[in-house]
């Protein structure tokens, strides 16, 4: 395990993965990892969805013009969801969970790209979101966050710099931003 600065500054968004399959142990860890996530007032208001059927990766990789080129190498997805009725803040904890997810993912040595899903468009009258619920019978209840895209990485991208920190972005006690 890495410390938690290093893993941050070493998770990178990975588009490119090999075939090479995750063991379904692998994927109960990250969920496992994702199921502890904090939310607001411990509502819990998220839901996830793992898919290796390459089929149903396939069809989702349309699901938007742009920006869902990972979903074409990956050998595992994750849907982000959550049921607003059960918090006001569930796209926070949508969020907070998916990035749990892949710090997971970076921790056991794979890779993950975020794939943005709510309030983007799959062509000019339907709705990402729409997309995918319709591929994965999710309930018109339940909104979709983000998928997340999970492999074992082809490509290698360098980690953070951690000199290109933007200090210039940070206040102390008041507003003294000066851009």
């Amino acid at each position: 395990m890495k410390a938690f600065k290093d893993l941050a500054l070493s998770r990178r968004s990975i588009r490119k993965y090999t075939n090479e399959k995750i063991t379904d142990e692998c994927i109960k860890e990250i969920i496992s990892t994702a199921l502890i996530a904090p939310t607001s007032k411990n509502s819990r208001p998220w839901y996830f969805m793992t898919i290796n059927d390459t089929g149903i990766i396939e069809r989702l990789s349309q699901c938007k013009k742009n920006g869902a080129i990972a979903l074409n190498t990956c050998t595992h997805a994750i849907v982000v969801m959550a049921d607003p009725s059960k918090s006001e803040a569930w796209i926070e904890d949508s969020a907070i969970a998916a990035s749990y997810i892949q710090l997971q993912a970076e921790d056991m040595g794979l890779g993950s790209c975020w794939i943005q899903i709510r309030e983007r468009m799959y062509d000019d009258n339907t709705t990402a979101t729409k997309y995918v619920r319709d591929i994965l019978s999710i309930p018109e209840n339940i909104e979709i966050e983000c998928i997340i895209t999970l492999g074992h990485k082809n490509e290698d991208r360098k980690p953070y710099n951690p000199e290109k920190t933007m200090w210039n972005r940070v206040a102390f006690n008041t507003w003294n931003i000066e851009e």
